[in-house]
């Protein structure tokens, strides 16, 4: 017993020490997409206000290519010691290993925390014959294969995200790939699709200015930014959600001593004054699911849209 007893103060002691010193050198943070991203930037500004809350400093590496996956399995050969973590949005765990075979799953990670989100939008010209969500939905209904999308590339989550709420109104559209919001939003406003489908950050602008109506968003509640979207529980279609938000991993087998500094960091970082500031300046609000919870969240998500993928006949 007495043996037991100091086995166990032993660890104790370990996790511990783990815990206290930890971070003693810089860490990187691999970033899967282009430098000045949405995720790019979102994870650069929390690497700086995470510096003065961890005492150490942190390096962005940007590993873009394959929707994603190129950074996330390039990631997968990080030692586990807390010194490497992994900057993402879901696409890349959630939707991507649908359409190509990855060398990760939701559960190949130690899930660290989720640190914002935001909806996506479908937005359309201004002389385009809707002011309301409903409307929209009705034209396009009315309309079949007359109109044409913008979307984040083939089996993207955008895509994904526009056909959970088409199929459950039985429309049919015509989906446009495209490398990212950005160049979605280019062709858009040069009138080469009807439609723009990404998120709301880089079409926020032109719809303040009456250049684009943005008329739903894929979050079940509306978004204060976007004031004439409908959210889809508005469209009774609450239950057809598709969100873009961002997460911080860990390598499998990471020090849970170690992720608990980290998530009481991200925790206190996320919410912060200064990274709220920053969200709501782009169109997204703070979101912190922590642990076990986050894995729960990556893996419900996988499945959900794993049976759209298969619908579609996409799924691999």
């Amino acid at each position: 017993m007495k043996t037991l007893t100091l086995g166990a103060a032993a660890l104790l002691l370990g996790a511990t020490t783990a815990q206290a010193e930890y971070p003693e050198r810089p860490i990187e943070i691999t970033v899967p997409a282009p430098a000045g991203g949405g995720t790019d930037t979102s994870a650069r500004m929390l690497a700086t206000l995470l510096e003065g809350e961890l005492g150490a400093s942190i390096a962005i590496l940007n590993a873009a290519g394959g929707g994603g996956s190129v950074g996330v399995t390039q990631f997968m050969q990080a030692r586990n010691d807390g010194y490497s973590l992994l900057a993402t949005w879901n696409s890349p765990i959630t939707t991507v290993p649908q359409m190509q075979p990855t060398a990760y799953a939701p559960d190949s990670f130690v899930p660290v925390a989720s640190t914002s989100q935001t909806a996506y939008t479908l937005c359309v010209a201004p002389g385009f014959p809707a002011e309301t969500g409903e409307e929209f939905l009705a034209e396009l209904a009315a309309n079949p294969g007359r109109y044409t999308y913008g979307n984040d590339g083939i089996g993207g989550t955008m895509q994904l995200a526009a056909e959970r709420i088409f199929q459950a109104r039985g429309i049919e559209t015509i989906a446009v790939p495209f490398g990212g919001a950005g160049e979605t939003l280019q062709n858009f406003l040069g009138g080469h699709v009807d439609i723009y489908g990404g998120s709301i950050s880089p079409v926020l602008p032109y719809a303040q200015s009456g250049e684009a109506k943005c008329l739903i968003v894929t979050s079940a509640a509306a978004v204060p930014a976007l004031p004439q979207a409908a959210g889809l529980e508005e469209l009774g279609l609450g239950d057809k959600e598709t969100l873009l938000w961002r997460m911080v991993l860990a390598p499998a087998g990471t020090d849970q001593a170690i992720v608990d500094r980290l998530i009481a960091a991200l925790e206190t970082t996320v919410n912060s004054p200064e990274y709220t500031e920053f969200l709501a300046g782009v169109g997204e609000v703070p979101n912190v699911v922590t642990g076990p919870a986050l894995g729960e969240r990556l893996q419900g998500e996988f499945d959900a849209l794993a049976e759209v993928a298969q619908s579609l006949g996409l799924a691999q």
